[in-house]
């Protein structure tokens, strides 16, 4: 049977990659409800008073753009924001640390000579946008986030790891690959520098998403947690630092943000 929303409760989609980073969200939904659609479950419910449906992009830009589009045309989301982790490029952005993006581009995209590097054919553009308003929103959620978990380390309530932790905002760019050698990600970086394009993480979604938002009129917004600086260490201790680390992150921002709307 289709879902159906009232217009009323149009709900907000909170998307990540890995099921890690979404644990303690579903946990936290009130009045629970999982459909399947497309191979994929999405789960509906209520979160900090907003009608929500989670769901996992999966790894990859064509599954996120699939995931995407079923939120979009089956689930009629008023709003989609990702959350999830990322590698550090960016000069000064350290793990730990948390990037709010303002756009994306994809660095593994090439179609010249037919059009210049990095531009996506037939749309006249090289960066999609996050939209204006959510994302300065998620970045309000996302320093008050880590102000509080800093608070809180300081009062010997909760450790944290990163205590000198601090978001960021700018450019994220995304790849059908994972950057994990220190010269890849120094030569990723030179690269996209010489165009033009300073870039603070790399990641593997973002970018699909804004894309398939921007086609079909969708506001989008993203922030991602660093667990590397995208170099030779980056495989190390992965999925404790999703558990320890960026999960806890998410469910602080997701509700900050959530009680903004």
């Amino acid at each position: 049977m289709p879902f159906t929303a009232h217009p009323a409760a149009t709900p907000t989609a909170i998307l990540s990659a890995l099921a890690q980073e979404q644990l303690g969200l579903i946990e936290l939904l009130k009045q629970p409800r999982k459909l399947i659609h497309a191979g994929r479950d999405f789960w509906l419910g209520d979160l900090h008073g907003q009608p929500v449906v989670l769901a996992l992009s999966r790894i990859g830009k064509v599954a996120a753009a699939t995931t995407t589009t079923a939120l979009i045309e089956r689930f009629g989301v008023r709003r989609i924001v990702f959350t999830g982790v990322a590698g550090g490029l960016g000069a000064g952005v350290r793990v730990g640390d948390v990037v709010v993006a303002t756009d994306f581009v994809q660095h593994d995209l090439d179609a010249s000579p037919l059009f210049p590097r990095y531009e996506v054919p037939l749309y006249g553009k090289t960066r999609f946008d996050g939209d204006a308003a959510l994302t300065a929103l998620l970045f309000k959620a996302a320093c008050g986030a880590l102000q509080d978990r800093q608070e809180e380390a300081q009062q010997g309530l909760a450790p944290h790891p990163y205590p000198d932790a601090r978001v960021h905002r700018g450019l994220i760019a995304s790849g059908d690959r994972f950057v994990c050698g220190a010269h890849e990600s120094g030569a990723l970086r030179s690269a996209l520098a010489d165009a033009g394009h300073e870039v603070l993480a790399v990641e593997m979604e973002g970018a699909a998403v804004a894309q398939v938002c921007l086609d079909y009129g969708v506001p989008f917004a993203a922030v991602r947690t660093i667990s590397d600086r995208a170099d030779d260490s980056a495989h190390v201790d992965f999925p404790s630092f999703i558990d320890l680390v960026a999960s806890r992150y998410a469910q602080v921002i997701v509700e900050r943000f959530l009680r903004l709307l």
